[in-house]
Protein backbone atom coordinates (compact mmCIF):
# COMPACT_ATOMS: atom_id res chain seq x y z
CA UNK A 1 0.00 0.00 0.00
CA UNK A 2 1.49 3.27 -0.93
CA UNK A 3 1.86 6.22 1.49
CA UNK A 4 0.20 9.34 0.87
CA UNK A 5 2.02 12.21 -0.69
CA UNK A 6 3.43 15.41 2.16
CA UNK A 7 1.02 18.76 1.23
CA UNK A 8 2.10 19.90 -1.75
CA UNK A 9 4.24 23.17 -1.10
CA UNK A 10 5.89 24.87 -4.79
CA UNK A 11 6.85 27.79 -2.98
CA UNK A 12 9.45 25.19 -0.84
CA UNK A 13 10.38 23.21 -3.79
CA UNK A 14 11.35 26.32 -5.54
CA UNK A 15 13.26 27.62 -2.85
CA UNK A 16 15.31 24.77 -2.31
CA UNK A 17 16.47 25.00 -5.48
CA UNK A 18 17.40 28.54 -5.46
CA UNK A 19 18.97 28.71 -2.52
CA UNK A 20 21.39 25.86 -3.99
CA UNK A 21 21.57 27.79 -7.14
CA UNK A 22 19.67 25.20 -9.35
CA UNK A 23 19.61 26.81 -13.15
CA UNK A 24 16.07 25.47 -14.66
CA UNK A 25 13.04 26.18 -16.84
CA UNK A 26 9.57 25.36 -14.55
CA UNK A 27 7.28 23.21 -17.16
CA UNK A 28 4.34 21.50 -16.67
CA UNK A 29 1.01 22.36 -15.06
CA UNK A 30 2.58 25.14 -12.58
CA UNK A 31 4.26 26.44 -15.34
CA UNK A 32 0.90 26.22 -17.22
CA UNK A 33 -1.36 27.70 -14.71
CA UNK A 34 1.24 30.81 -14.42
CA UNK A 35 0.17 31.85 -18.05
CA UNK A 36 -3.24 31.66 -16.73
CA UNK A 37 -4.10 27.95 -17.62
CA UNK A 38 -7.10 26.61 -15.37
CA UNK A 39 -5.21 23.29 -15.59
CA UNK A 40 -5.11 21.43 -11.85
CA UNK A 41 -1.56 19.90 -10.87
CA UNK A 42 0.02 18.68 -7.40
CA UNK A 43 3.24 18.29 -8.39
CA UNK A 44 6.04 20.78 -9.38
CA UNK A 45 8.14 19.74 -12.55
CA UNK A 46 11.53 21.45 -13.86
CA UNK A 47 13.91 20.87 -16.59
CA UNK A 48 17.66 21.37 -15.24
CA UNK A 49 20.75 22.71 -17.40
CA UNK A 50 22.44 19.51 -17.53
CA UNK A 51 25.86 20.94 -16.05
CA UNK A 52 27.72 18.69 -14.06
CA UNK A 53 27.78 21.69 -11.44
CA UNK A 54 24.20 21.95 -12.17
CA UNK A 55 23.76 18.93 -10.36
CA UNK A 56 25.51 19.02 -7.65
CA UNK A 57 23.74 21.78 -7.19
CA UNK A 58 20.60 19.45 -7.90
CA UNK A 59 21.71 16.97 -5.22
CA UNK A 60 21.97 19.47 -2.13
CA UNK A 61 18.72 21.10 -2.74
CA UNK A 62 17.26 17.18 -3.30
CA UNK A 63 18.86 16.34 -0.06
CA UNK A 64 17.42 19.36 1.51
CA UNK A 65 13.71 18.60 0.48
CA UNK A 66 14.27 14.52 2.25
CA UNK A 67 13.54 13.48 -1.66
CA UNK A 68 12.99 9.82 -2.05
CA UNK A 69 12.10 8.10 -5.92
CA UNK A 70 8.20 8.24 -6.43
CA UNK A 71 7.01 4.96 -7.05
CA UNK A 72 3.38 2.78 -7.11
CA UNK A 73 4.21 1.56 -3.94
CA UNK A 74 5.56 4.75 -1.87
CA UNK A 75 8.59 6.74 -1.50
CA UNK A 76 12.08 4.92 -2.02
CA UNK A 77 15.01 6.06 -1.05
CA UNK A 78 18.00 6.28 -3.14
CA UNK A 79 22.03 7.65 -2.79
CA UNK A 80 21.59 11.46 -4.50
CA UNK A 81 24.42 11.54 -6.22
CA UNK A 82 24.71 14.42 -9.30
CA UNK A 83 26.27 11.86 -11.70
CA UNK A 84 23.46 9.51 -11.10
CA UNK A 85 20.97 12.41 -11.61
CA UNK A 86 22.37 13.38 -14.78
CA UNK A 87 22.68 9.53 -16.12
CA UNK A 88 18.95 9.64 -16.47
CA UNK A 89 16.20 11.16 -18.28
CA UNK A 90 13.36 11.89 -15.90
CA UNK A 91 13.23 11.13 -12.22
CA UNK A 92 9.76 11.31 -9.85
CA UNK A 93 10.01 12.56 -6.57
CA UNK A 94 8.68 12.40 -3.17
CA UNK A 95 9.90 14.95 -1.15
CA UNK A 96 9.58 16.57 2.57
CA UNK A 97 7.46 19.58 0.26
CA UNK A 98 5.33 16.97 -2.28
CA UNK A 99 5.56 15.49 -5.46
CA UNK A 100 8.50 16.89 -7.89
CA UNK A 101 9.71 16.14 -11.41
CA UNK A 102 12.92 16.14 -13.05
CA UNK A 103 12.64 15.56 -16.85
CA UNK A 104 16.00 16.46 -18.48
CA UNK A 105 14.90 16.53 -22.01
CA UNK A 106 10.70 17.03 -22.58
CA UNK A 107 8.93 15.12 -25.54
CA UNK A 108 9.53 18.10 -28.30
CA UNK A 109 12.16 19.34 -26.74
CA UNK A 110 15.72 19.33 -27.08
CA UNK A 111 15.85 20.04 -23.06
CA UNK A 112 17.00 22.99 -21.05
CA UNK A 113 18.62 25.27 -23.50
CA UNK A 114 15.64 24.80 -26.27
CA UNK A 115 13.42 25.87 -23.45
CA UNK A 116 15.46 28.61 -21.95
CA UNK A 117 15.48 30.45 -25.44
CA UNK A 118 11.63 31.29 -25.00
CA UNK A 119 11.22 31.19 -21.67
CA UNK A 120 9.23 34.00 -19.71
CA UNK A 121 10.80 35.12 -15.94
CA UNK A 122 8.21 35.59 -13.26
CA UNK A 123 9.00 36.69 -10.15
CA UNK A 124 6.98 34.39 -7.43
CA UNK A 125 7.96 35.28 -4.37
CA UNK A 126 10.80 32.74 -3.98
CA UNK A 127 13.83 34.97 -4.10
CA UNK A 128 15.02 35.52 -7.56
CA UNK A 129 12.96 35.59 -10.61
CA UNK A 130 11.84 31.37 -11.90
CA UNK A 131 11.97 31.30 -15.58
CA UNK A 132 8.72 29.65 -17.24
CA UNK A 133 8.40 27.76 -20.16
CA UNK A 134 6.73 29.72 -22.77
CA UNK A 135 2.90 28.66 -23.16
CA UNK A 136 3.84 27.45 -26.74
CA UNK A 137 6.29 25.36 -25.86
CA UNK A 138 3.85 23.55 -23.00
CA UNK A 139 2.27 22.80 -25.80
CA UNK A 140 5.06 21.80 -27.69
CA UNK A 141 5.54 19.36 -24.97
CA UNK A 142 2.03 17.79 -24.70
CA UNK A 143 1.27 17.55 -28.08
CA UNK A 144 4.90 15.50 -28.74
CA UNK A 145 4.04 13.46 -25.37
CA UNK A 146 1.00 12.32 -26.54
CA UNK A 147 -0.48 10.90 -23.21
CA UNK A 148 -4.19 10.60 -22.79
CA UNK A 149 -3.75 13.37 -19.47
CA UNK A 150 -1.60 15.88 -22.09
CA UNK A 151 -4.25 15.14 -25.19
CA UNK A 152 -6.86 16.16 -22.39
CA UNK A 153 -5.20 19.33 -21.11
CA UNK A 154 -4.40 20.27 -24.49
CA UNK A 155 -7.67 22.09 -25.41
CA UNK A 156 -7.17 24.81 -22.02
CA UNK A 157 -3.87 24.91 -22.98
CA UNK A 158 -4.77 26.47 -26.73
CA UNK A 159 -7.57 28.63 -25.35
CA UNK A 160 -5.37 30.17 -22.73
CA UNK A 161 -2.35 31.11 -25.59
CA UNK A 162 -5.53 32.34 -27.61
CA UNK A 163 -6.75 34.62 -24.81
CA UNK A 164 -3.45 35.88 -24.14
CA UNK A 165 -2.88 36.71 -28.10
CA UNK A 166 -6.43 38.21 -28.16
CA UNK A 167 -5.20 41.00 -25.08
CA UNK A 168 -2.00 41.68 -26.65
CA UNK A 169 -3.44 42.66 -29.76
CA UNK A 170 -6.12 45.03 -27.79
CA UNK A 171 -2.97 46.17 -26.10
CA UNK A 172 -1.23 47.05 -28.96
CA UNK A 173 -4.07 48.36 -31.24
Amino acid sequence: MSQPEPPYDAVAILSALQRHGVRFVLIGGVAASIHGSPLITEDLDITPDAAPDNFDAISAALTDLEAKLRTPQGPVEFPIDGKMLAGGSAWTLSTAAGAFDLVLEPAGTRGYADLRKTAVEYDLGVGQPVLVASLIDLIRMKEAAHRPKDIAALPALRQTLEVIRDREARDQG
